[in-house]
Formats: structure tokens, C-alpha cells, sequence
């Protein structure tokens, strides 16, 4: 996976959805009634108007102020694409064609460079070339060809260029044609070093310019080998009406924040804070000849609230209830009501995913270990990783905790994923081989009592007679606390014993090197990672992102696992195009030294989940999508058959 998508995913993308505090919850027998709740929002019921049901209030509507999860919602319908993400593929959706080396709008030509130029060395950093700096010249494709830069021999290197072509009718909402200086004025406000937006895709860009009024090109830095070079656009901005403020102001001003312009199916008309948002129609949509979209009015209420959104959805005030709201808590009722005829309900699960994380290396360690000082090197032997595996009963988690909505994961990337490796077996719940594993690894149970911890025998770096007590850290969140308890009682069946420790959000993912995830000062953490993206996340697990003092204790490697059999096989796929052969033998090898080595433990694909009013048709729960991707064409009742 990219790294310039794994900065976001720690960034932004560390789920902590989960740590709302959820009730136990039994699947009922029958479905309670809903009783409708009042409500002072005028919402229409006819069929010209839809209503979306958001679990929060948008934070913005400004692209690059940091929208949330429901403002991401509201700008689906403002904008559309421009490339969307469906069953973990790209489609196009503003451009002519999606760029491609077979199709000419994407090409790998030679460039020359001198000492001093900033180039993409062989292991994919950003650097200024010099004496002794390892590099791919032209043409090299792979760790076989690397030479080391003498710093005087001349010197030709690959870089791609990528052309973009806007569609010939795009407007805004306004009525202004959309050109390429949109896109280049969106460019120029993501490099602005108050905004930061997307840093490593920026720092590794040549140039971003206009070949004509609806032609863009990009040119990467020299020696950048992007696998998802047809991504690297950057959305338009309204140039026109944006660039009469300071780029300082644009966070706050009603013209950038609260009413963009957009050229997809909606504008925003109106905002009611702390109650709706409604957009119109717009009259110069690009689909709008074809009958799209739908529904004359789109209202977007602002209901947190799980019961009442629910009532308000059987009652009609709510059609489309957004996966903002926190819906965890009543799988099983809206199962039983899509059962009634009275939802439809939706479940889906993508690239986020519940994890265990195992202290391989504490930052303690950075130092160098010392086994009288330092955490006990408990880990240090992946037959106890193994063996701790095979000790968790993550199906019964899913089955009792996720109403099996889900499934238990065999690596970072979803069964459904192309490049996932389907020969990877799964590790199951079965304690005689975890407690096998366990004694291979030196862990005995010394007392011949089944209800106590085992003991360190042989365990290497690990003091005799330690007992196989971990601390477990999480947040207070009611679905980890019921995962917890399943998870103690399946461990105590190979002799493992947990101290489990509950902390707040804020304190569990306290920056290090005082916080317990990014200070790297925990035995097991359980913890949900995802990353906005469908390229595979292999650099999760790499050296360099370790969270330590040398990069201000950043990076998704909490578990402080290195392998340089690991790191080459990453590091070289991310260099490599997909249509490549290595591409996918590489990606799958990652997978398969994580399955073996097992850096941290996946436990379950986290669930996100939808419903709509029975009468709704078209509304299509993609895994990799934004839920409201195509609400263009969202219909209702007669609406559905056209």
C-alpha cells in the first residue's frame, strides 16, 4: 500500500467509532413497535424529497477543513467522484477514461538527474540524490539492478507522467464551466502548509499543470513508481468564487464551509444548525439529461440518537438512516425488522478491522534489552504468538458480540479483496494446538492446574518461573467489553491469564511516549485500524512505522515488529505497477510472512451498517464506498422500475 495513504490512515483513519459505550443486546423474538418521536424539521413525504439520517452534524463542508464521517456523507451529493471506489475497483466518474498505461494517459519515461535532485531512492524515500544513495536507474523494475549513485556518472532515472481528461460538460453549480485551473487551484490550497493535505503524495509531485482547458498532467519525482498513479488528481475547487478570500479564511467563510459549489446531483440551499441541511437539485448536473437525480430535495437531519432514529425511520420522517449513526446495538432488531417488511437492512465490512496487538518490542527495548530491567520478552518467540492465536475464540466474538455479521480475518486484507491470497488458512479456535505451540515455545504448566497461569520453563529471554499474565488494554467501549470477556475465557483455557485495564479514548491513544498504543508500553491492546482506501495496507507492519522518538512516536507498527523479509517484499510492491508480475506475488508474500510472523492479531472485519425505509430502492451499501455514492439515483416506490 501506498504510504502516502498509510500517513492518512494513522492520521485520520484509527477507528475509534467503537468507543461509544453500546448495550448488551439479545436478537428479540418479535419487533417491539417504534414508538415516532416528535420532530420540529419539516421533511416531506412526497416523492420528490429524500431524507437522510446522520448520526452527527456535519463539521464542515469545506474539503480540506477535515470533514467528518457525516460531512463526507453531505459532500457525496454536493460532489460527484471524481473516481469512486466500488468492490474494490476505481470507476471513473468526471474524467473521459480512468489513465492508463494501455489506454496512453499514463506513461513511465526516462529522466535525467544530478546530484542535489530529489529522486525516490530503491526503498522508496524521498531524498536528495548524492554519493553512496542506492537507486533504480531507467528501466529497473527490481532489487536486481539497483546501483549505488557514484555521485559524477550521468544518470537516468523512470518517472511517470499521468494525463487527466475532464469531461467536455462540467459545470457548477453555478453554471460556470469547471477547467483544469479548478484542479490546479485545489492543488495549490492541499500544498498550503496550514492545510497539509495528503503530504507524501505532495512532497513526491513534480509538477501539476495544465495542458489545456480540461487536460491535466502529473509528474511524479523521479524514481516514484506509484501503483495508483491514476488516483493522483486533485479534486476541483471553485476557483472563481473561492479565490476571493485568503487561503486562511476559507475554513470559516459560508461560501467554502457551509455552501460549496459542487457540480454533483445537490446543492446546499439551506442549514439549520443543530437540526438539517437541505439541498436542491442542480439545474447544470452532468447527469441531469439522463434524469438524475432522483428526488427534487434532499434533507439530511441530524438524529444521534439510534432509538429515535429508528422510530423516525418507521414513521417516514427518515428514508436512508447513514452508517453515522450508531446502529451497532440493533443489528438484531433491524434484522427482525427487515424480516416484518418495515427496513431494509444493510451490513457490510472493508478495509477497518478490530485488532489484538502483541508488545513485541516496548519501546523500552529501543535501548537495548535488559532482562532485568526491561518488560519480560514474552513475544520475542512467534510459537507464543501462535499459540496465543489459536487460544482466542474470535468465532465466537462474531457470532455472539456481531450477530455473525462479520467474519474472523485471516490477514490485513478482506477475503473479498484481489489480491487477497486465498491459500492462507485461517487460524482457529483450537486450544490444544495453541497450548502445543505454547510448550514449544518454553511455556509449561507446572502445577498440572489447569485454573492457573502457565509458567516460563525455557522460554529464551524470558526469566524461569515468569507467570503467562498479560495486560490487556482497551478503551470502555461495552462491544470491547463483551469481546474481552470471550476472549479471557478462551485464553484461560491454554493457561493464559489477562489483567484486563479499561482506559478512556483519549488515554489509550495518547500521543507517545507517555500513551499506551503510540508509547509502545502494553502487553496486548485492543484496538480497530482501517484505512480510507482500497490499496492493501502491507506498510501497517513495516520498520519504519514504528512509533518511536526518531519520527514523534507516528506510525501504525504498534507492536514495534521488524522483519526485513517483511519490509523488502512491502516496500518492493509498492514500487511496482499492478499490471507488473512481482506486483502480486510480492503482495501476497507480505500476507503470507504476516499470517506466520503475526505481528498483531486480527480478530474481526468491523461492521458498518445502513437501513432504509422498506420503499427504497438503488441505495447500493458498498464495502469500499462512500454510503451515499451514487445518491443520484436513490428512487422510491413507482420511481424504482425507471
Amino acid at each position: 500500500m501506498k504510504n502516502k495513504l498509510l500517513l492518512v490512515a494513522f492520521i485520520f483513519i484509527i477507528i475509534t467509532a467503537c468507543l461509544t459505550p453500546q448495550l448488551q443486546v439479545e436478537t428479540p423474538t418479535s419487533t417491539p413497535p417504534l414508538t415516532p418521536l416528535p420532530t420540529n424539521t419539516p421533511v416531506s413525504a412526497e416523492t420528490d424529497s429524500l431524507t437522510v439520517c446522520l448520526g452527527q452534524e456535519p463539521n464542515t463542508l469545506y474539503p480540506f477543513g477535515g470533514p467528518n464521517d457525516a460531512a463526507r456523507s453531505v459532500l457525496a451529493a454536493i460532489y460527484d467522484g471524481p473516481i469512486d471506489t466500488i468492490g474494490y475497483d476505481y470507476q471513473t466518474v468526471i474524467f473521459t477514461q480512468l489513465p492508463s498505461l494501455e489506454n496512453g494517459d499514463a506513461q513511465i519515461v526516462k529522466t535525467p538527474v544530478r546530484a542535489g535532485d530529489q529522486v525516490v531512492d530503491a526503498s522508496g524515500k524521498l531524498i536528495a540524490l548524492a554519493e553512496g544513495i542506492k537507486v533504480r536507474p531507467a528501466g529497473c523494475r527490481g532489487d536486481d539492478c539497483v546501483i549505488t549513485y557514484n555521485g559524477a556518472t550521468p544518470l537516468e532515472m523512470d518517472q511517470m507522467v499521468v494525463t487527466f481528461r475532464l469531461r467536455p460538460d462540467l459545470t457548477w453549480s453555478d453554471g460556470t464551466p469547471i477547467t483544469s485551473e479548478d484542479s490546479i487551484y485545489a492543488f495549490e490550497l492541499a500544498s498550503d502548509p496550514a492545510i497539509n493535505e495528503n503530504p507524501y503524495l505532495i512532497e513526491r509531485t513534480q509538477t501539476y499543470e495544465a495542458a489545456d482547458e480540461k487536460t491535466l498532467q502529473w509528474w511524479g519525482i523521479a524514481g516514484f513508481i506509484d501503483p495508483a498513479y491514476f488516483t493522483n488528481f486533485w479534486s476541483p475547487s471553485p476557483k472563481h468564487v473561492w479565490s476571493q478570500f485568503p487561503v486562511d479564511q476559507l475554513k470559516t467563510v459560508d461560501v467554502a464551509s457551509r455552501f460549496p459549489l459542487g457540480w454533483g446531483p445537490y446543492t446546499v440551499e439551506e442549514w439549520i444548525a443543530g437540526d438539517h441541511i437541505t439541498l436542491t437539485k442542480n439545474p447544470y448536473y452532468f447527469r441531469a439529461v439522463d434524469g438524475y437525480p432522483k428526488f427534487d430535495q434532499l434533507s439530511f437531519r441530524f438524529i444521534p440518537d439510534p432509538d429515535m432514529a429508528l422510530s423516525e425511520l418507521v414513521a417516514g420522517r427518515c428514508d436512508i438512516l447513514d452508517p453515522t449513526i450508531n446502529l451497532d446495538n440493533h443489528a438484531g432488531l433491524l434484522q427482525e425488522m427487515q424480516t416484518a417488511g418495515e427496513a431494509k437492512a444493510f451490513f457490510v465490512t472493508g478495509m477497518s478491522m478490530e485488532w489484538l496487538g502483541l508488545g513485541i518490542v516496548p519501546a523500552s527495548y529501543d535501548n537495548g534489552y535488559e532482562i532485568l530491567q526491561d518488560r519480560q520478552d514474552i513475544f520475542a518467540d512467534q510459537h507464543t504468538r501462535q499459540g496465543i492465536a489459536y487460544c482466542l475464540d474470535r468465532q465466537s466474538v462474531v457470532n455472539n458480540v456481531l450477530f455473525g455479521l462479520s467474519t474472523v480475518p485471516t490477514t490485513y486484507i478482506p477475503v473479498d479483496h484481489p489480491l487477497y491470497d486465498s491459500n492462507i488458512e485461517l487460524i482457529p479456535y483450537d486450544p490444544q494446538v495453541g497450548i502445543s505451540l505454547l510448550e514449544l515455545a518454553g511455556w509449561r504448566d507446572t502445577d498440572n492446574d489447569p485454573s492457573t497461569p502457565r509458567r516460563a520453563v525455557s522460554v529464551k529471554n524470558v526469566s524461569f518461573n515468569t507467570p503467562l499474565v498479560l495486560n490487556y488494554y482497551t478503551t470502555t467501549a461495552t462491544q470491547r467489553r463483551q469481546v474481552v470477556e470471550i476472549l479471557e475465557t478462551s485464553l484461560a483455557e491454554c493457561g493464559i491469564q489477562l489483567n484486563v485495564q479499561y482506559f478512556s479514548q483519549n488515554d489509550l491513544y495518547a500521543s507517545g511516549p507517555n500513551g499506551f498504543l503510540f508509547g509502545r508500553k502494553f502487553d496486548m491492546a485492543e484496538y480497530a485500524l482501517g484505512v480510507n482506501s482500497i490499496e492493501p495496507p502491507c506498510g501497517w507492519f513495516t520498520t519504519a512505522e514504528i512509533p518511536n522518538k526518531d519520527n514523534l512516536w507516528s506510525g501504525t507498527n504498534l507492536s514495534g515488529f521488524s522483519s526485513d523479509e517483511y519490509d523488502d517484499a512491502c516496500l518492493t510492491s509498492q514500487q511496482l505497477l499492478p499490471s507488473e508480475p512481482n506486483y502480486v506475488t510480492l503482495q501476497r508474500r507480505t500476507q503470507n510472512i504476516f499470517s506466520t510472523s503475526l505481528p498483531a492479531i486480527p480478530l474481526y472485519y468491523r461492521l458498518r451498517i445502513s437501513a432504509t425505509g422498506p420503499d427504497i430502492c438503488n441505495f447500493d451499501f458498498d464495502p469500499t464506498a462512500n454510503p451515499l455514492w451514487n445518491i443520484e439515483s436513490i428512487a422510491r416506490g413507482e420511481e424504482c422500475g425507471n
